[in-house]
């Protein structure tokens, strides 16, 4: 089901893969997601769409050997809507971050930047260029990101930052071993939380959970296919269950479902993974 929301500045609203291999890519999460894949280039680049049914979910495209030698690696990255994209850069800039991609127009779709925050995990801003009300999937959609993620280098710096450019609002802080876990929220809804990152992890990432019906069944998936199980399964307050997990590209996601023992999980049984 889709959540119809009139306003989505601050919001996530689209999710896109760079990958090394576009092919492989599009069979892995064919597989491990029961998504299909659309393609549809975007000029000279090669780009495609990740289907649920009819719905387009996110998209990717391949690394190009430039962004490569220059140290691009391949990555999940989310874009936030904005009202205003160059606003929204300068706005980057003043808070300390840095725009990586200029505000630019992909014809007919949208208006975006590519920016990383002051501790340099990098997401993207977008404003579509369709106007009226429009359509964001609920949280706990099937095949869907259903929560957010960020290992900062300083988590309340962190929230600082992205309270000043998006307005998100403060929800609460469990503190555990790993320290505080800063949940956030925008219209009033959770949506994801954010973290001091433990010194093993290199770099400062956004990390997206996507929703599968069975979390055993999804991580055994993940291993058929190449992918590796960095931790997990894990539980989450929520009665959920976590891991995270790297594609055979090294790009780095997240799954999020329940442990139904065996059983059949939801999305399982509404989008089967392709065989094709």
């Amino acid at each position: 089901m889709e959540l119809e929301v009139a306003d989505t500045h601050g919001r996530f609203v689209w999710y896109e893969l760079m990958t090394a291999d576009l092919e492989a890519a599009k069979a892995f999460y064919r597989q491990v997601m029961g998504w299909g894949a659309r393609d549809a280039p975007m000029g000279d680049a090669a780009y495609a769409f990740f289907t649920a049914g009819e719905t387009e979910v996110g998209g990717l495209t391949k690394l190009s050997e430039q962004a490569r030698t220059m140290g691009a690696a391949p990555r999940w990255i989310g874009y936030v809507a904005v009202d205003d994209v160059d606003a929204g850069a300068a706005a980057v800039k003043r808070l300390g971050g840095t725009v990586l991609v200029p505000p630019t127009d992909t014809p007919g779709i949208s208006r975006f930047a590519v920016v990383a925050d002051s501790q340099m995990a990098i997401l993207a801003l977008v404003k579509g260029q369709e106007s009226g009300r429009r359509q964001v999937a609920a949280l706990r959609a099937p095949g869907r990101v259903g929560w957010h993620e960020l290992f900062a280098a300083d988590g309340e710096k962190a929230f600082s930052f992205y309270r000043a450019l998006f307005g998100w609002q403060k929800g609460i802080a469990d503190t555990g071993a790993r320290g505080a876990y800063q949940l956030f929220s925008v219209g009033g809804e959770t949506i994801g939380g954010m973290l001091t990152k433990p010194a093993a992890v290199p770099a400062p990432f956004w990390l997206y959970y996507f929703n599968v019906g069975d979390i055993d069944a999804a991580a055994d998936r993940v291993r058929a296919e190449g992918g590796t199980i960095l931790t997990g399964p894990i539980e989450v307050p929520d009665g959920g269950w976590i891991v995270q997990c790297i594609d055979p590209q090294d790009a780095i996601f997240a799954l999020v479902g329940r442990r139904t023992h065996g059983a059949v999980g939801f999305l399982e049984r509404v989008m089967p993974p392709s065989a094709n």
